[in-house]
């Protein structure tokens, strides 16, 4: 089994996305497409899976294999989460539905025709694993933390509970080829954990693109890397792909640097049998010669171009004043939104003090927004106190960002909350990759990544030394999270973070606060070590 993207030519809105672009992934490979921002993996998936098709060039895959891709959200107006899931199972429930119109058929007459129908549909029907339907969607159901919502209608749901129902759907019809644009969105950390054992153990292609450096450390072993409308093809993990991008890198600016001295000194040789020859008396025809004869030679040399570097965000921050030595004291906090819902947590207590780096983590739906958002008097626990200390000044970093006026301009959405004046702001704002007519789109018009890129060059002016960050690399593209990281690294204040991001929580905490049935466990050590103690509990 195999597929293969073959010359692939694909222009959008005027701008040519991939050029003469070849691919092959063969049966059994794992692969991760990586780039920049807008260089074309989520184009190539969709060609990849005839969602669009390209300008020039074609793709070819295996006789019969099938793709499985989420790209877009279909309406159910009146379907249970369950039977959304089931549509999984088209092919089973056409049989299963004609096995028991057999068996009426039976209960009133029975004749050989109909046995023998009814014999050749129940061998099918094994044979397809029929009766493991129910158990395998139970297991993914359960895998993927979407148990609670198969009596909902799936119209009800929010988006990223959809999403993560779409993508239950894809793995229960168990294709050959798995298309994945990030599949770690919504996820929360045991789910993410089930999708990787998932992935591993897959038999068939899978071609994913990803922030989540951790699972593309877990799941992939080889990287695909877009540039250009072109790929460059680096095996092993995303690890590895990084040193050997490096090693890259560095033969490219090799050679680069050793043409352009080649370069020169010939420039320089034709300049003086230039100078030469209109110096001499009478002027000297050979000097000319060779001198036009080493530019045509110029002109026939390949260029080697110099190797491009992204550009990144260039982030600052300095703690403010130092707070006192106790920051936060959390004493037998309990918290449930009203009588009829149930607790997050009870009787939870914690003291974080001057610059502890402590990550909040646990499943989704245990409350660890909602702590931070105690912390910031946003929300009144339904029992106990939080104290915090002396001289703390607080940059809260939020998940969602509901205060944002969406008809308001970015550049006076960041002014509405850091007075300067406009030059000043939008050089500001520059450092944050907003260029030019940029910082005048609307606020509606904001990327998920442009948003948290807006609040993060807020935050950054203010003078804080508390930092609160809820789930603060979503939609960050992966060069944008490492310079988040080497600044909240150098930060000298104390930080509280809620994440899903393994690989930010393992690089930053070594103070990992989980909570889990309603309790909340501080484990003194990084979060691999945090998650081994988590599962002893």
């Amino acid at each position: 089994m195999h597929i293969k993207a073959e010359n692939l030519t694909k222009s959008l809105g005027g701008t040519t996305i991939l050029e003469q672009l070849t691919m092959d992934v063969k049966s059994g490979e794992h692969v991760a497409l990586v780039g920049r921002n807008g260089c074309g993996k989520t184009t190539l998936l969709s060609l990849l899976a005839r969602i669009e098709f390209p300008d020039e060039g074609r793709v070819i895959q295996s006789k019969d294999s099938k793709i499985g891709y989420l790209h877009q959200i279909p309406s159910y107006p009146d379907l249970l989460v369950k039977e959304v899931l089931l549509e999984a199972f088209d092919e089973l429930l056409t049989i299963e539905k004609r096995m028991k119109e057999l068996e009426l058929c039976m209960a009133a007459e029975v004749s050989e025709r109909v046995l023998s129908q009814y014999g050749e549909l129940q061998e099918s029907f094994m044979e397809l694993g029929g009766y493991e339907m129910e158990s395998r969607l139970a297991s993914i159901a359960n895998g993927l933390g979407i148990t609670q919502f198969l009596p909902q209608k799936f119209k009800e749901l929010s988006g990223g509970e959809k999403t993560k129902v779409m993508l239950g759907q894809i793995l229960l019809e168990n294709p050959d080829i798995l298309l994945l644009d990030e599949p770690t969105n919504h996820l929360d950390l045991s789910a993410i954990q089930w999708l990787e054992q998932h992935i591993q153990q897959f038999q068939g292609i899978v071609i994913l693109v990803s922030h989540d450096r951790q699972f593309m450390n877990r799941v992939v072993h080889k990287v695909i890397e877009l540039e250009d409308g072109q790929c460059w093809v680096s095996h092993g993990n995303y690890d590895a792909f990084l040193s050997n991008r490096e090693a890259k890198l560095e033969q490219q600016f090799s050679e680069y640097k050793e043409q352009q001295k080649k370069i020169k000194k010939i420039k320089d040789a034709i300049r003086r049998l230039r100078q030469w020859a209109n110096e001499a008396s009478p002027p000297n025809p050979d000097l000319y010669r060779k001198a036009k004869s080493m530019e045509k030679m110029l002109t026939r040399i390949e260029v080697v171009k110099r190797p491009k570097t992204e550009k990144a965000m260039r982030l600052s921050l300095e703690a403010g004043e130092r707070s006192g030595k106790e920051v936060v004291r959390l004493e037998q906090l309990s918290h449930r939104f009203s009588s009829s819902d149930p607790t997050l947590f009870d009787r939870v207590s914690m003291s974080v003090f001057w610059q502890d780096r402590i990550a909040i983590v646990g499943d989704n739906g245990t409350g660890k927004s909602t702590l931070l958002k105690l912390i910031m008097n946003q929300e009144i626990p339904t029992n106990g106190r939080i104290h915090i200390g002396s001289n703390v000044n607080i940059g809260y970093l939020a998940q969602q960002f509901d205060t944002l006026n969406n008809e308001m301009r970015l550049i006076d959405a960041f002014r509405d909350e850091i007075a300067m004046p406009e030059p000043e702001a939008r050089h500001v704002l520059a450092q944050f990759l907003f260029y030019g007519h940029e910082v005048f789109k609307k606020i509606k018009d904001l990327s998920g990544g442009e948003k948290m890129r807006l609040r993060l060059a807020q935050l950054m002016q203010q003078n804080v030394n508390l930092l609160l960050l809820d789930e603060p690399t979503n939609h960050l593209d992966i060069e944008s999270r490492e310079v988040l990281e080497d600044v909240l690294e150098n930060f000298e204040g104390t930080i509280i973070a809620v994440s899903h991001d393994r690989y930010f929580l393992q690089k930053l905490f070594l103070k990992i606060a989980w909570i889990d049935k309603k309790t909340l466990t501080v484990h003194d050590g990084d979060f691999e070590f945090a998650e081994r103690k988590q599962t002893e509990l």
